[in-house]
């Protein structure tokens, strides 16, 4: 029998954002990066990979600033200069980016990926199903390319759901059935053994924020809510997927 491959995958989603915590849409414009308690929670991050539980070989992160701050905060823990793409960006809003929400939806309409899922979010912007594409696509290259390695990507709550949609060939063209509800800094592992050509993805953990340990979490506004005022932690997602909230 051959020498099995092991790949592992680290998803990690990026910490709060300004965007999560005021009602702007965030694109690679509206994207003003972490909040104080964002940076806490990367850094809280930090620490508990500088002990050494994980050992990572590469860390890619997305462009966008709330994923290149976040990586950039614990990549000193994993002795690692993150590698950066706009591959493992979170959907992409088109015009609507830096828009008020309220402003957004009155120009461009309610999204509704249950109804409509190959209608983009603004002009220029990206549908459901040519996000779950470019999920796939990336994941695809970023673990062929690194195969036999160990894995971390600092991306986005709805990244890490097409995960799931990309590992367990989950239709791409319509939301997933089941909700999820990713939690900012939390880590999703998967792992590939490979035999030969036999390749299996399984799913080792989701949702892990052990690392948050004794800091409050809070619920999340709907993206549909256009909720305006000045409430501490009523929080909005950065781009109109029910999953990518703050935690």
């Amino acid at each position: 029998m051959s020498t099995p491959i092991v790949t592992r995958l680290y998803l990690i989603r990026h910490g709060e954002a300004e965007s999560n915590v005021t009602p702007i849409m965030g694109g690679m414009r509206g994207d003003t990066g972490l909040t104080a308690r964002g940076r806490q929670q990367a850094q809280r991050l930090h620490d508990r990979l500088a002990s050494g539980e994980i050992a990572v070989d590469v860390l890619i992160a997305s462009t966008l600033p709330r994923a290149r701050q976040t990586a950039e905060i614990i990549a000193p823990a994993l002795k690692l200069e993150p590698h950066l793409t706009d591959d493992i960006q979170e959907l992409r809003i088109g015009e609507a980016d830096g828009m008020n929400i309220q402003d957004a939806w009155a120009q461009f309409g309610t999204p509704d990926f249950d109804r409509y899922p190959l209608r983009p979010i603004a002009p220029g912007g990206e549908s459901w199903g040519q996000f779950m594409l470019r999920v796939g696509t990336a994941l695809q290259r970023i673990t062929e390319e690194h195969a036999g390695k160990a894995i971390m990507l600092v991306c986005h709550g709805g990244f890490i759901d097409g995960s799931f949609v990309y590992f367990f060939e989950l239709p791409s063209l319509s939301l997933p059935k089941s909700g999820f509800y990713t939690h900012n800094t939390s880590i999703t592992s998967w792992q590939q053994t490979r035999y030969d050509q036999s390749l299996r993805w399984r799913l080792v953990g989701y949702n892990d924020i052990a690392h948050l340990y004794g800091m409050d979490l809070y619920e999340s506004l709907p993206w549909t809510s256009t909720k305006t005022d000045d409430a501490e932690h009523d929080d909005h997602p950065s781009v109109p997927l029910p999953t990518e909230r703050s935690e």
